[in-house]
């Protein structure tokens, strides 16, 4: 099955291809032809996911979906969360969002935090939605040199290591985006 998987971000495609698996043909924005920026104006994941799926979709004419993922940290009552990747403003920059999230959290005991993914899918014009959650902590100095965005200072309940520090496959059986992507590829199957 060929679907669209609305980013550029090659390391968003590369976790969804290793969770999908052989039966299914991942297409960048790129691949289809879209190089505008796509719609991110809401201010809620969901409301995100959909209107990027939604744009693709209705521009496009392919089966897509989307994703929006934030980081909700408790201290900083859930910010940056559907502001994660703007945190420190344009330009993105995982550096200065990282570097930002952590003056904020100087000082501060509770630690608790949370990634949330929510993926749309638009499929023959039907709509579906699907979230995962990964419950962890910040820490005080990144770790790690894998991943992307927050992934060197956020370590997974249970875990010794951060997201920047497990390996792609360890990531995807317990990160966000990989729960999001599990209840897809089962809604899929």
């Amino acid at each position: 099955m060929k679907i669209c998987f609305a980013t550029n971000n090659p390391k968003k495609i590369e976790e969804v291809k290793a969770a999908l698996g052989p039966a299914y043909t991942i297409v960048a924005l790129a691949e289809i032809g879209c190089v505008e920026e796509l719609p991110e104006t809401g201010d809620t994941l969901d409301h995100n996911a959909f209107q990027k799926a939604r744009y693709v979709y209705e521009n496009y004419g392919v089966d897509c979906f989307a994703d929006d993922t934030g980081l909700e940290v408790e201290a900083l009552d859930g910010a940056p969360g559907v502001y994660s990747g703007r945190y420190a403003g344009e330009p993105r920059s995982d550096e200065r969002n990282i570097n930002k999230l952590l003056k904020e959290m100087e000082g501060k005991t509770n630690r608790k935090a949370r990634f949330r993914t929510v993926i749309a899918l638009i499929q023959d014009g039907m709509e579906h939605a699907f979230e995962g959650i990964a419950e962890g902590e910040i820490l005080e100095e990144m770790s790690g040199t894998g991943g992307f965005g927050y992934d060197p200072v956020f370590r997974p309940l249970g875990y010794q290591k951060t997201f920047a520090e497990l390996s792609l496959k360890e990531k995807n059986q317990i990160s966000h985006r990989g729960k999001a992507v599990q209840a897809l590829v089962d809604f899929l199957k």
